[in-house]
């Protein structure tokens, strides 16, 4: 086959995709026959909007690492904790297996989705020559651990449901929870908005072949 048939969009032969049920349609149909949604060629402004929800996450970031995450009141003493010092008490405390889950779900995952939408962008828009197969690989990846940093947050509403008391022994969410709920929910609208089929228009025969609509 050659290059040229190798590299061909679906928008070169007139055809797209519904962004809803994937459908593959007439690209100057308006809506999908399938379910009614709105059809477009390519969404260009997603990139932009991607972009703006990523930046405001990374600087959520700073704040939902630095306050305190949780308060928690034990006979009229305040204890607060920041997510790096809970994971440090579980650890003292020999409870490593939860330190550990807790660690990936609220550090590792929520740092790798940022950096990993950053390079799917900023291929996107620079024109990085990277596999555009592998970038495709690690955005479903991404899409699909980034439901697992919520896990923090879990913890704890079921600590404050569990463990609130009264005066004896009160549990509350500080202001990180909010500033770190944001930045799970920015990096997972990030990865929803963008148009995928931005990246296959860059498509070179050298690195990929795709016939994507």
């Amino acid at each position: 086959m050659s290059d040229n048939h190798s590299t061909m969009l679906g928008k070169d032969i007139g055809l797209t995709s519904c962004p809803t049920c994937h459908k593959v349609t007439c690209a100057k149909s308006t809506h999908c026959s399938r379910c009614g949604a709105a059809l477009t060629v390519r969404d260009y402004s997603s990139v932009q909007k991607s972009w703006a929800l990523l930046i405001t996450a990374m600087i959520l970031l700073i704040p939902a690492n630095v306050y305190p995450i949780s308060t928690l009141t034990n006979q009229g003493r305040v204890t607060q904790d920041t997510i790096f010092s809970g994971i440090a008490h579980l650890v003292k405390t020999d409870m490593i297996p939860i330190a550990i889950i807790l660690f990936v779900a609220s550090i590792l995952v929520p740092i790798l989705k940022i950096v990993g939408l950053t390079i799917y962008l900023c291929a996107i828009s620079f024109k990085l020559p990277i596999s555009k197969k592998k970038l495709m690989t690690g955005f479903h990846v991404i899409e699909w651990i980034g439901r697992w940093s919520m896990l923090d947050l879990f913890v704890i509403s079921l600590t404050v449901a569990v463990v609130n008391m009264g005066q004896l022994l009160d549990a509350k969410p500080a202001p990180a929870a909010t500033a770190f709920a944001l930045v799970i929910l920015l990096t997972q609208l990030a990865a929803k908005v963008i148009d995928t089929r931005l990246l296959w228009d860059r498509l070179e025969a050298k690195d990929d072949s795709s016939t994507n609509a």
